[in-house]
């Protein structure tokens, strides 16, 4: 590893398990919530974004265009379990009980008693306001991909600080 890296001021958190992208390609715990974009299970072309708020679960799943899930009426749709499950893979049971305050029983929790701790609570479905924002991260994020790997520095990333001042 070179100096370089060593001194990088961003650290990435190696996932907890290996996950396939094909099914969930975007996965995060930001702005208190439990967010992402699912892809969708009868249109290749179409995903949706979901989120789960931490301590009141209030959920929300629609798609890229801002359309309702038609599962999301009542409780967690599939995509919501979906991306839980994919969150556990990601960052590990523990990290998003935490980051959730889901409060599990004794022993090791999984995406199962995750998301029966948070139904059980009967959570409200709330407002798709931050799917625009979680979309826009998600197009980002595949931005970064389509670039060629190299170690210089990205010109939208260096509003970081330095670490030194340079003489």
């Amino acid at each position: 590893m070179s100096r370089w890296e060593r001194s990088s001021t961003a650290r990435v958190v190696p996932p907890a398990r290996p996950r396939k992208l094909a099914k969930v390609p975007f996965v995060e715990l930001a702005d208190g919530r439990l967010q992402g974009v699912v892809s969708s299970g009868s249109d290749i072309e179409r995903v949706y974004v979901s989120s789960v708020v931490a301590g009141t679960y209030a959920y929300a799943c629609s798609t890229n265009n801002n359309r309702p899930c038609g599962g999301a009426r009542g409780g967690f749709c599939n995509h919501i379990r979906t991306l839980v499950h994919e969150s556990v893979l990601q960052y590990g049971a523990e990290r998003v009980a935490r980051y959730l305050r889901i409060e599990t029983a004794q022993g090791e929790p999984t995406a199962q008693t995750l998301t029966a701790g948070m139904t059980g609570t009967r959570p409200s479905q709330g407002a798709t306001t931050a799917a625009a924002t979680v979309f826009s991260r998600f197009l980002r994020h595949l931005a970064y991909l389509e670039l060629a790997p190299t170690t210089a520095p990205l010109p939208e990333m260096q509003w970081f600080p330095p670490t030194r001042a340079v003489a």
